[in-house]
C-alpha cells in the first residue's frame, strides 16, 4: 500500500527545519524496514498571519511511502515516537498519516488544505476533519498546533497540484540555453509546465536563469515550472529562487 505522512511545527529558530526532520524520518522508516521506499518531500506553504505561530515559513512537509498493510499500525507508532524524541524544544509538532487510497476522506482533506492556505484554521477543525475522514492525526508536544499544518499538508499533497519539492537541482552555469526535453532529462522529471500548468513541448528552448532549479508538484508529479521570456531566440526561462517561492 501507499501511505502519506505529513509533519509540521517540529523546529525552533536554532534547530534543523521540518524538511530535514521529514527526510530523517523517511530514512529511518526505510532503515527499520517499515517501508520499502519513500518519495521526494513536498513543502506546502500555508497561510501567513499574525494569529498563526510559525518558525520561519509556516509550511508543512509531506511524503509518501510504500509499506506492508500489516505494518500500518507499527509505522504510525514509529512516526509518533520519532517526533516525540526528535522534535525541537519549544516546538508544537503534529503528525498526520493516511492510506493514499482513502477515497472517502480525500476531498475533505483537500478542502481543508486549500482553506489552510488562505485563512486561519483551528486545531478543533483539524481533529473534526480527521475524524470524518477516518485518518490518524496526533500531536507530540507543546500546544500541538502542528496538527493543523500536518493535516493541511496531506490534503494539499492529495490535490496533486501544490508544493515545492525539497532540495535544489544544479544544472550548470546560468545564462545558457537548452531544449525542454534535455532539461527534463537532466532533472529527471516527466515534463515542464507554464504558469497555468500547461505541459510544454520538448523542442522549445529554455534559458537557465539560475544554476539552482526547483521542481514543483503538479498533476501528482514533480515537474519543472517555466515562465515566458521576451528573448528572441528563447521561448521560456527557468524560475529564480525567489520566483519559485510562489509554489
Amino acid at each position: 500500500m501507499k501511505t502519506i505522512i505529513s509533519i509540521d511545527d517540529t523546529d525552533n529558530e536554532h534547530s534543523p527545519g521540518s524538511g530535514q526532520l521529514a527526510d530523517d524520518l523517511a530514512q529511518e522508516l526505510i532503515l527499520h524496514r517499515l517501508v520499502t521506499e519513500a518519495s521526494d518531500i513536498s513543502r506546502h506553504q500555508l497561510f501567513i498571519h499574525d494569529l498563526v505561530p510559525y518558525t520561519s515559513h509556516n509550511s508543512a512537509m509531506c511524503f509518501t511511502v510504500c509499506n506492508d498493510p500489516n505494518n500500518y499500525s507499527d509505522l504510525i507508532a514509529f512516526c509518533q515516537d520519532f517526533l516525540s524524541l526528535r522534535s525541537a524544544e519549544g516546538s508544537d509538532p503534529g503528525l498526520c498519516v493516511i492510506d493514499e487510497h482513502n477515497v472517502l476522506g480525500s476531498q475533505l482533506l483537500i478542502d481543508f488544505g486549500l482553506r489552510a492556505k488562505r485563512s486561519v484554521m483551528t486545531k478543533q477543525a483539524a481533529y473534526q476533519t480527521a475524524e470524518q475522514a477516518g485518518i490518524h492525526l496526533s500531536e507530540h508536544g507543546g500546544t500541538g498546533d502542528g496538527v493543523i499544518g500536518a493535516l493541511a499538508g496531506v490534503g494539499l499533497r492529495l490535490s496533486g497540484c501544490d508544493g515545492r519539492i525539497r532540495g535544489w537541482h544544479k544544472t550548470g552555469e546560468a545564462g545558457r540555453t537548452i531544449t525542454i526535453e534535455k532539461l527534463c532529462a537532466v532533472l529527471r522529471v516527466p515534463w515542464a509546465v507554464d504558469d497555468k500548468g500547461t505541459r510544454l513541448p520538448g523542442y522549445a528552448r529554455v534559458s537557465i536563469s539560475d544554476e539552482r532549479i526547483k521542481t514543483v508538484l503538479y498533476d501528482h508529479y514533480a515537474v519543472v515550472p517555466l515562465t515566458r521570456t521576451d528573448q528572441t531566440a528563447v521561448d521560456w526561462a527557468t524560475l529564480s529562487p525567489a520566483e519559485s517561492k510562489r509554489f
